[in-house]
């Protein structure tokens, strides 16, 4: 098939020239903060108070572990997970839907999309389920605003802090590696607040710079030591943090980088922070939480259609992903719940460029521990063939994220989300 695509650029040019990590990149994070190699440790001022050992405290290995997946751009949850049986559907994209017949796992309302088949049997197993008409509580277009928002999950409050970070807070372990964000190396918004945690772009990035086979006297590690040892100075406490976790992260650099039980990640920034993760699971260091991105969700134009377009190639870098995750994970990915979600969704009606522009409501995708899987979850409000038509939210995505953190680390939902009632959804067992 020819590509029928028209010459056209995006318009969200923001978004597509400096992602949200990028504008947050050149900035002064507030608390303690110590970067070493490529990785950046943010601790809390009560971790490795001045004058205490500079002696790895050790870790506790994670009894359970959330992995949170986020589809950067806003994704489109129609093409995702496709409402094959309601009519408006088609009627609103006669050039970019996916026809019901082409559909996997094809239930009387939805099917998923076509380039999802290396998730097929994960799904089949029941180890992955959608939750449809998820979204915030109300519309927000703006990316990097519903990005915050979504982070926070903390509507009305003026405290900078992510439902990670409240949910590391949650025990008495206060170790920069219990919450690890794989990807440039800037801490995202659901990970920051006062708990100690660690981003990195890749295990051999958390080191001392200069600390090498070239320095053979070891004299870079025991200067930064004797510098930073009694410092009562917010950056002192970074940098013994950071100093300690580098020394409790070896057990992950051990693992070998080869993935085990023949998993094949794709290619891309995707593959390589998901073969990471897998490593940083592996390790049994005491991550418990850790964030990934996938970006390149913002299809004003080229979504395409099953032949072209950046949506077959996204999903099917994701659905690969995800399963080479699991493959390369083992019994060790028995612990681990996965959670796929994304800022906003898209507009009902394709755009003239074959792609959708901003809506509100969307998917999200749950794999692994704890998961009732093979089925779809969520109220479905039904589509609107019309200019401006979104799919509307029945579901707050705090009450997949609630269900998901009180069955699986035992917490409240008050401890997470704090003022937030939510509404059963079923998707995890026990709720």
């Amino acid at each position: 098939m020819s590509d029928p695509r028209p010459s056209s650029q995006p318009c969200c040019g923001e978004f597509a020239a400096v992602s949200r990590r990028g504008v947050l990149r050149g900035t002064a994070l507030a608390g303690a903060v110590a970067a070493f190699g490529g990785a950046v440790v943010r601790t809390s001022t009560a971790f490795a108070a001045p004058g205490s050992s500079l002696a790895a405290a050790g870790t506790t290995p994670a009894s359970s572990v959330l992995v949170v997946l986020s589809l950067r751009g806003a994704a489109d949850g129609l093409s995702l997970v496709v409402p094959h049986a309601d009519p408006a559907y088609y009627r609103a994209r006669p050039r970019i839907s996916i026809a019901a017949s082409t559909l996997l796992a094809k239930d009387a309302m939805f099917g998923l999309h076509p380039s999802f088949a290396p998730l097929m049997p994960l799904w089949t197993a029941g180890k992955v389920a959608a939750v449809h008409a998820t979204g915030l509580p109300a519309p927000n277009r703006s990316h990097f605003s519903a990005m915050e928002e979504l982070e926070d999950a903390a509507p009305g409050s003026t405290v900078r802090e992510g439902w990670l970070n409240r949910l590391l807070g949650q025990d008495t372990i206060s170790h920069p590696l219990q919450g690890v964000g794989v990807g440039d190396g800037v801490v995202p918004t659901s990970l920051y607040g006062d708990q100690a945690v660690t981003t990195l772009r890749s295990p051999e990035t958390l080191q001392l710079a200069g600390d090498d086979q070239w320095d053979t006297f070891k004299g870079r590690r025991r200067s930064v030591e004797n510098l930073w040892a009694s410092s009562r100075v917010s950056l002192g406490t970074g940098v013994r943090s950071a100093l300690a976790a580098i020394d409790d992260f070896a057990p992950v650099k051990a693992v070998t980088a080869t993935p085990a039980n023949g998993a094949a990640y794709p290619g891309g920034d995707l593959g390589a922070a998901l073969k990471h993760t897998a490593r940083i699971i592996k390790g049994d260091v005491g991550a418990k939480i850790i964030t990934v991105d996938q970006g390149d969700w913002d299809m004003h134009s080229d979504a395409g259609t099953l032949a072209w377009g950046g949506m077959k190639s996204n999903v099917a870098a994701l659905a690969s992903g995800i399963a080479a995750l699991f493959t390369d994970l083992g019994t060790a990915g028995d612990k681990v719940t996965l959670v796929v979600l994304s800022e906003f969704g898209r507009r009902v009606r394709e755009n003239d460029n074959y792609g959708t522009d901003h809506g509100y409501g969307n998917v999200m995708f749950l794999a692994g521990a704890g998961v009732r899987g093979g089925r779809y979850y969520g109220s479905w409000p039904g589509l609107t063939d019309a200019a401006d038509a979104d799919l509307l939210v029945t579901t707050d995505y705090r009450s997949v994220l609630s269900e998901v953190v009180t069955r699986r680390f035992g917490v409240s939902t008050a401890q997470v989300f704090p003022g937030f009632t939510p509404t059963r959804v079923g998707a995890m067992v026990g709720a």
